[in-house]
């Protein structure tokens, strides 16, 4: 990945984000046990992504685009969760945001 990459990468992740309201502290811990799970189910779905990729790349000698794309957005959309989670941001990931 190129620095333009890293840079264009950080700003999905850490650029300007719509002001957001701060939940109550209950409704925050059901929003945190939600992205939590989802959080779980991305780890299988990168983890599925990855082997396929493997496999790809044995036959191709090449990876595939599309799912190199896919595991970009996938780690921009984990990394917004994890901030999320760990309160250094008061923006909820997508689904009650747009994913971007």
């Amino acid at each position: 990945m190129t620095g333009d990459d890293d840079d264009r990468y950080r700003g999905r992740i850490e650029g300007e984000q719509l002001p957001a309201e701060e939940d109550q502290i209950g409704m925050r811990l059901v929003y945190m046990i939600l992205i939590w799970v989802m959080i779980q189910l991305a780890q299988t779905v990168l983890g599925v992504a990855t082997l396929i990729q493997f496999i790809i790349l044995l036959i191709n000698k090449a990876p595939n685009e599309r799912l190199a794309e896919f595991g970009t957005d996938l780690g921009v959309w984990l990394a917004k969760a994890a901030r999320y989670q760990t309160a250094a941001s008061n923006v909820k990931p997508w689904p009650w945001t747009e994913l971007d």
